[in-house]
């Protein structure tokens, strides 16, 4: 019989800062470490979207705005890098953004879209992150995840093409689904 190795949050971050890992996209799920899926053009480019459209809304002095970077989840043994993070506007060089720190995570999905709304949507909603979106790349749509409960979401809203999805913590802030395809 085999066992899966878990590793702590803390565990992990010296395996990477070793180098065990370099040139892999990795994160760090429930203690275990998983490789990333590769991303593709129209991801690629809706994440551009969504940077572009992040950096324009929000001050840097109400949010900093991470691309692909680690969250720190130490109770939930997790530090997955979404695609979009606006987490409080301070430095993070001494330690990854908690939960408390982040407004809004966005997840761009395609081939990962069953993960994103099942063990991600369970984590983060575990972890009390309160403001989850999918930009959902098969049905072009933005899924919005509020209201974390202890084994998920609550409300979960899909919105279309010119719907207006806003931010809970930046309510002056809109998207509209249509700006990011092509």
């Amino acid at each position: 019989m085999s066992t899966i190795a878990r590793f702590s949050l803390a565990e992990y971050d010296r395996i990477v800062e070793s180098g065990a890992f370099d040139q892999r996209r990795l994160e760090l799920i429930r203690g275990e470490i998983r490789e990333m899926t590769p991303i593709g053009p129209e991801h690629e480019d809706v994440l551009d979207q969504l940077n572009v459209w992040s950096v324009e809304r929000v001050s840097p002095q109400k949010a900093r705005v991470r691309v692909q970077q680690s969250i720190g989840l130490p109770e939930l043994d997790c530090a997955p890098e979404p695609d979009i993070a606006w987490v409080a506007p301070r430095r993070y060089s001494t330690g990854r953004p908690q939960a408390a720190d982040v407004f809004l995570i966005i997840e761009v999905a395609d081939s990962s879209l069953a993960y994103d709304r099942g063990d991600k949507a369970a984590m983060y909603a575990q972890a009390g992150i309160g403001d989850y979106w999918i930009v959902n790349l098969r049905d072009h749509v933005v899924e919005v995840h509020r209201d974390p409960q202890p084994n998920g979401y609550r409300d979960v809203s899909v919105y279309h093409n010119q719907d207006e999805v806003r931010p809970l913590a930046f309510p002056d802030v809109i998207l509209r689904p249509s700006s990011l395809w092509a």
